[in-house]
């Protein structure tokens, strides 16, 4: 694995959505929305907000879920004597980098896969 990269910002934008403060920006926003314009302030606003807000419930679930995984995987690794602790660190990596990664392991395990079979 290559050395660790600081991490990109649509990384971090990610993290920061699924944080419970992200809901208090949309709530902040949708009511500077309602006091500052009013007449604008309708059904399509309502929706929005909804749809904002949606997102970011589905966006902290699913790194509820990621986490969870990670941890499940970190425990089995841990007590798999078997196991290769170069990946334990991979979900630290970008997602390009853990691609490339994925697509080096895809080749090597071919070419074992083939030399075993030969």
């Amino acid at each position: 694995m290559s050395t660790p990269s600081p991490v990109h910002w649509t990384t971090q934008l990610g993290s920061l959505s699924a944080h419970p403060a992200a809901f208090l920006i949309v709530l902040g926003y949708g009511l500077l929305w309602f006091i500052f314009r009013p007449e604008h302030f309708g059904f399509e606003a309502v929706a929005t907000l909804a749809i904002w807000s949606m997102t970011l419930f589905i966006q902290r679930a699913d790194r509820r879920d990621t986490l969870a995984v990670h941890a499940k995987l970190d425990e089995l690794l841990k007590v798999t004597r078997e196991a290769r602790t170069e990946l334990a660190r991979i979900d630290e990596e970008e997602p390009e980098d853990i691609e490339e990664i994925r697509d080096r392991e895809k080749r090597e395990a071919e070419k074992s896969g083939r030399q075993s079979a030969a």
